[in-house]
C-alpha cells in the first residue's frame, strides 16, 4: 500500500511540468528610451505571473551591467484563460514609472502594455528560452 501511494505522489510531481502556463519562460523586451534591452524571466509566484530582469544589453547586443539585473518587472498578473493575463504591474526601467499592466501570448511572442494616468505603453517580447 504504502508503494501505491509512493507511485501516485512521484506521478503527480513530474506532472507538474506538463500542466506549466505556457508563459513562463525567458522574454527579450523591446529596446526602451536608453536603447538598452532586458531578458526578462516570467515564472510562476503563487497564483499569479511574475517577472524578474535577468539580463541587460545595450543597442548593439553586448551584455551590459546594469543595476536593474534582479529586480522584480512585473508582478500580480493574473491568468485569464486563452493566453491572457491581466490585473497586474509592470515596471519599466526606462523610466521609472509602474503601470497598471495585462498580457495576451501569441505563440513565442508576448505583447505586453500598460498604463497610467491615461498613458499607456506596449511592447511585443519575443521568447529565447
Amino acid at each position: 500500500m504504502k508503494s501505491k501511494a509512493f507511485i501516485a505522489a512521484l506521478g503527480i510531481s513530474l506532472a507538474g511540468p506538463a500542466f506549466a502556463d505556457p508563459v513562463l519562460g525567458t522574454y527579450q523586451t523591446q529596446p526602451g528610451d536608453s536603447g538598452n534591452y532586458a531578458h526578462v524571466e516570467i515564472y510562476q509566484c503563487d497564483a499569479n505571473i511574475c517577472g524578474v530582469i535577468r539580463k541587460a544589453f545595450n543597442g548593439s547586443g553586448s551584455p551590459i551591467k546594469s543595476d536593474t539585473v534582479g529586480k522584480r518587472m512585473i508582478w500580480g498578473m493574473k491568468p485569464q484563460g486563452g493566453g491572457k493575463y491581466a490585473k497586474g504591474k509592470i515596471w519599466a526601467p526606462d523610466r521609472d514609472k509602474t503601470y497598471s499592466s495585462k498580457m495576451e501570448l501569441n505563440g513565442s511572442s508576448l505583447k505586453v502594455s500598460g498604463c497610467v494616468i491615461g498613458i499607456c505603453r506596449a511592447q511585443t517580447w519575443r521568447k529565447v528560452n
